[in-house]
């Protein structure tokens, strides 16, 4: 271009103005006014497709390269689009005059108003596509995920039962160890009565012990104080 695009600006009126054809009727709509039919009927694929792995998967720019979004010859995407229409130059001014302003642009570069939608439809096609890739991604990890934490779990509930029998077994072991002594300390405790009561017939102080012979063999702390 000879201009900067900005310098290529159109007023409002002349920007909206119809001029009505010969026998009276409408003009032809402008193309600012076929931007909703030129987005509805693009021919763009409705389902991208990525090519390799990126390097960056939280870049857009990355995500646009990946789905082999091609910069068009003359330059302007919708991307540019949009820097023009944030420009200092047009921001603040009507959005009547905004979008003329850079029709007249696009018109001047050799850029045709449905090659730059036709690249916004695939730009959005592009991260719809990847956002549904993210989710089944997402989904499938966290079916992974849970069925690792669920064998996790099993073998946790294995490991935890088999600790806790062997607990159990030690208890009953236990228990089974004192009832077999206990039931031989009455028999031994009524065998030494035998003896003391044989014994007793020969001496004045008897020296057999007839009770709980652990308790009585403990060692008396006092005679070491």
């Amino acid at each position: 271009m000879s201009k900067k695009w900005y310098n290529l600006f159109v007023s409002v009126d002349s920007a909206n103005k119809e001029i009505p054809g010969e026998d009276g009727s409408p003009a032809p709509a402008t193309a600012a006014q076929t931007v909703a039919e030129i987005a509805a009927t693009a021919v763009v694929a409705q389902e991208s497709h990525f090519s390799g792995t990126m390097a960056n998967p939280s870049s857009f720019e990355d995500i646009y390269n990946a789905a082999e979004i091609q910069q068009p010859a003359h330059g302007f995407t919708i991307m540019k689009v949009g820097e023009m229409l944030r420009s200092e130059h047009i921001r603040n001014l009507p959005k009547d005059v905004k979008r003329s302003s850079v029709l007249v642009a696009l018109e001047a570069a050799g850029a045709p108003i449905q090659e730059v939608i036709e690249d916004a439809v695939r730009r959005d096609h592009a991260l719809d596509t990847y956002e549904r890739v993210q989710d089944k991604a997402l989904a499938d990890l966290e079916a992974q995920k849970s069925r690792e934490n669920a064998e996790i779990q099993a073998d946790l509930d294995r490991i935890l039962t088999e600790h806790r029998n062997r607990m159990q077994a030690n208890t009953d072991s236990i228990a089974k160890e004192r009832e077999r002594f206990y039931a031989w300390r009455l028999k031994k405790q009524e065998e030494e009565q035998k003896i003391s009561d044989a014994v007793s017939y020969f001496v004045t102080e008897n020296p057999i012990t007839t009770g709980n012979s652990a308790a009585a063999a403990a060692p008396d702390s006092r005679k070491h104080s």
